[in-house]
């Protein structure tokens, strides 16, 4: 990959260039599935976190759980959940523009003084497309989407999946900047576009 092509990954639809990167350990919750897809999810997750060398853990010592992924069939039920208002500002307005746009995901980040990430959530509203999409690749999917802080932009047309040989798999493309952005030299938070050539030198 060129760093003109890296750089679009975390080029906002503003112009602005920013990446960042989980500063603590994940640690994931799952809401709203069977165990069999709880083990499914979780284990994305953890193949994802792995791929980047990074760490998940049991506990949060400041907020428990710091990946919350939410599986539902209408926005209105989000607002219901207790306490989530007070993790997601204006939960109940953010739900009623997602219900109009027709939207069947969001993911929403907080972020540590520093820039790192913080927390994220991930809400799934199951409709006919979500529904015809293997467990498997759904939760793979997620999990390489909330692993970085990438551009609005950069999975709106391609998935970060690929298939191959009937398998599906993240896109070998993705998976190395994932790789290259945890590298242990680079840094936890960048808003400067050659962050990109650094990133496309480990690729």
């Amino acid at each position: 990959m060129t760093p003109e092509q890296v750089q679009t990954f975390f080029t906002r639809s503003d112009g602005s260039y920013l990446f960042a990167r989980w500063g603590r350990p994940i640690v994931p919750v799952v809401f709203g599935v069977e165990d069999a897809t709880l083990r499914v999810v979780k284990g994305a997750i953890e193949a994802v976190v792995t791929l980047a060398d990074h760490k998940m853990a049991e506990h949060d010592p400041e907020l428990g759980a710091n990946l919350m992924v939410f599986f539902f069939r209408d926005w209105a039920e989000l607002p219901q959940v207790p306490n989530l208002e007070r993790l997601v500002p204006d939960l109940a307005p953010l739900c009623d523009r997602l219900e109009l746009a027709g939207a069947n995901q969001y993911r929403f980040f907080r972020f540590d003084p520093d820039g790192a990430i913080k927390a994220a959530f991930v809400f799934l509203r199951m409709d006919t497309h979500l529904q015809a999409i293997a467990a498997e690749d759904l939760a793979l999917a997620q999990a390489a989407q909330v692993i970085c802080l990438w551009s609005d932009r950069a999975f709106a047309e391609v998935s970060p999946l690929a298939r191959v040989a009937g398998q599906v798999i993240l896109r070998p493309d993705v998976a190395g900047i994932i790789r290259a952005g945890y590298a242990r030299l680079m840094p936890v938070v960048a808003r400067d576009a050659s962050h990109a050539l650094r990133l496309a030198a480990r690729l």
